[in-house]
Order: C-alpha cells, then sequence, then structure tokens
C-alpha cells in the first residue's frame, strides 16, 4: 500500500466506524461504497479495504448481492462479547503468573494501579472519569502485554474492537449514575488484585479475577437498558436490539 493510501484507509475505518456508533448507520442498513467515499473524502480502493477491515471487527456483514451492510446484534450478542474478553484476559493474566513476568513490567501495573487509586478516590462521588478512561485503557491494555503472547494479545485487540465489549464501553455512563459509579470502586479492588496473583505467581487467582472483573461489564448492560436515557451515552448500543 503506498503512502498515500494508508492515511486514506485509517481515515476511512475510523470515519465508517464513527458513523456505525454514533447511530447515523441503522443496523441493516446496506453501505453505499459511493457515497461514503464521498462524505469521507476518500477513493474507493482504501474505502473497500477498510469495509473489508471492519466486516473483521464483526461491525460489517456482507450482503449475497454484494457489498455490506451494518451488523446488528442481540443482548445475548453482547454478553458474549463481554464473557469472550474475560476469558481473553483470564488467560492473558494466567499465562503472566505461571510463566512470570519482569519486575520492570510489574512495577509499570503496580503505577498503574497506583494512579487508578488517585483518580478514583474514596468515593464514587471523587472519581476523575477522564484520567480513569485512559488509566483503565491503559492498564488493561498492558494486562495482554503481561501475557508474552502475541496470539492472545492479537486475539484480546481483535474482541475488545467490539465497542460494547471494551472496557471503557460504559464509563461515560457510570459517570451519571450512582450505581455506576459505585462500581468503578469494585473494579479498582480488581485490577489491585489480579497485580498481586500476577506477582505472587497464583495463575488460577489471576485468571479468575479477571474473568469476574469483566462481569462488571454485564452488569453495567443491565443498568443502561434499564435506564435509557443513559443509554444514549454508550453508543454502540444503536446497534443492540433492546
Amino acid at each position: 500500500m503506498s503512502e498515500t493510501q494508508q492515511p486514506q484507509s485509517l481515515r476511512a475505518v475510523l470515519g465508517v466506524r464513527e458513523l456505525i456508533f454514533s447511530g447515523s448507520m441503522r443496523p441493516g442498513e446496506r453501505l453505499s461504497e459511493v457515497a461514503l467515499a464521498k462524505q469521507l473524502e476518500v477513493s474507493r480502493t482504501p474505502l473497500r479495504a477498510a469495509l473489508a477491515r471492519l466486516e473483521q471487527e464483526g461491525l460489517l456483514e456482507p450482503i449475497p448481492s454484494g457489498g455490506f451492510a451494518v451488523r446488528g446484534f442481540s443482548q445475548d450478542d453482547v454478553i458474549d462479547a463481554i464473557e469472550l474478553r474475560g476469558v481473553l484476559e483470564g488467560t492473558a493474566v494466567r499465562l503472566a503468573a505461571e510463566r512470570g513476568v519482569q519486575p520492570a513490567k510489574i512495577q509499570i501495573a503496580q503505577r498503574l494501579v497506583a494512579a487508578l487509586d488517585e483518580v478514583t478516590g474514596n468515593s464514587p462521588e471523587e472519581t476523575l472519569f477522564e484520567k480513569y478512561v485512559d488509566l483503565n485503557a491503559e492498564f488493561h491494555a498492558l494486562l495482554a502485554d503481561l501475557s508474552g503472547s502475541p496470539i492472545v494479545q492479537k486475539e484480546i485487540e481483535r474482541v475488545t474492537r467490539l465497542p460494547f465489549a471494551s472496557p471503557s464501553a460504559f464509563l461515560d455512563a457510570q459517570s451519571q449514575l450512582t450505581s455506576f459509579r459505585a462500581s468503578l470502586q469494585v473494579g479498582q479492588a480488581h485490577h489491585r488484585a489480579i497485580v498481586e496473583a500476577i506477582e505472587l505467581r497464583e495463575g488460577s487467582r489471576a485468571e479468575s479475577l479477571a474473568r469476574e472483573h469483566a462481569r462488571l461489564a454485564r452488569q453495567n448492560l443491565a443498568l443502561a437498558i434499564e435506564h435509557q436515557d443513559l443509554a444514549k451515552r454508550v453508543p454502540a448500543l444503536a446497534l443492540v436490539a433492546i
């Protein structure tokens, strides 16, 4: 791919993804290459590559007559994606504990936990959400890296491209409801315990904690569905049949 095509491909991926997540494109809607290319100011070749990539990510589905449509999801699909993230992150931290991690990387994990402690505060009302979102994403990326397995890391990256399976999927909604905010305190306790289990080489414990941690997202999904005004703060739920 030429240097000219690379930024166009990236712009196409990000642009189409944003249109889908914002609800501008509804589940089942067929994508027009001509209209998208014009709207995103890219040529057809990088746009086609972007659509193929988004199909691999699970956001689009092929149409028998040709082209792609926006994929819709059921609540069970969302739950399964969250569960799969838990399984993969659990595997990552179990491998990290069993194989051992360099002290320097453990120190990075401990510093991240300490930074998350600071922004989480002593109560849900004290949480600094913007900082928490960035640190939380950094922490989960580090968990994948600690596995020492490029295969596991790649699969975690793949599943977390589905927006409702991302560790940050419900954080914006969590800032608006006390019961959401309280779950961050529980999640931070999980973060701390996972790092401790890795350091102590307790693979089964680390895996169990990571899977339990992912299930917090299932609780937050139920709350978002129950409070429709908050569901609007999780744009990806526009793709889910509720």
